[in-house]
């Protein structure tokens, strides 16, 4: 999939992101704010603290990240199978 190269916190519990190929957009993630690992972003100034990782992951800590991939796929819209065509097929293989 294609590489985060920024991430930036927005209000509301909302990242900004840019991507390698140029796409950028919001995510809301307010609605994983106040539940379970995500209740520590309630504390003042840590969501601030995102950034990505050495493994392309949007992080805050060791134990909160998000997968890139999937965020990359709610900015566009896109479904796995529209992104990397192929997929279902070697999936089923691993699944016989």
């Amino acid at each position: 999939m294609i590489r985060p190269t920024e991430v930036h916190p927005r209000a509301s519990y909302r990242i900004w992101l840019r991507y390698a190929d140029g796409l950028t957009g919001e995510i809301d993630l307010s609605h994983l704010a106040g539940k379970g690992v995500f209740k520590i972003w309630d504390e003042p100034g840590y969501f601030e603290k995102v950034h990505i990782t050495s493994h392309r992951a949007i992080a805050w800590d060791d134990d909160i990240d998000l997968c890139a991939d999937a965020l990359y796929l709610e900015l566009t819209g896109k479904s796995v199978e529209e992104m990397m065509p192929g997929v279902q097929q070697i999936m089923q293989s691993h699944d016989a």
